[in-house]
């Protein structure tokens, strides 16, 4: 790195770099429902995350908007991903 790049980076302010921020909106997931066939999109919070010791076990849940049905969908590894880095709430089951 050059001499007056790092003398810049030194010389700023956390204000100054973060100055030209915005903040982010919350985040929304794409859903659909098996039941009333209806597509919307929904808050971290009307997710819920159950992170199972297998594929199997492993889900996430919500209440249709729509027709109220309480909606079960498999989750694999992009999917938590996603949710958990979305903000849904996590709910790690164990074993017997």
């Amino acid at each position: 790195m050059s001499e007056s790049l790092r003398s810049g980076v030194r010389g700023m302010s956390v204000a100054a770099a973060f100055a030209g921020m915005r903040s982010v909106g919350p985040v929304l997931f794409r859903a659909g429902c098996p039941d009333c066939r209806g597509r919307f999109e929904l808050a971290a919070s009307a997710l819920r995350l159950a992170i199972g010791a297998s594929s199997r076990t492993t889900f996430y849940s919500f209440t249709c908007p729509g027709c109220g049905v309480s909606v079960r969908k498999p989750a694999g590894e992009r999917i938590v991903e996603l949710l958990t880095g979305g903000g849904v709430s996590t709910l790690r089951l164990h074993s017997a």
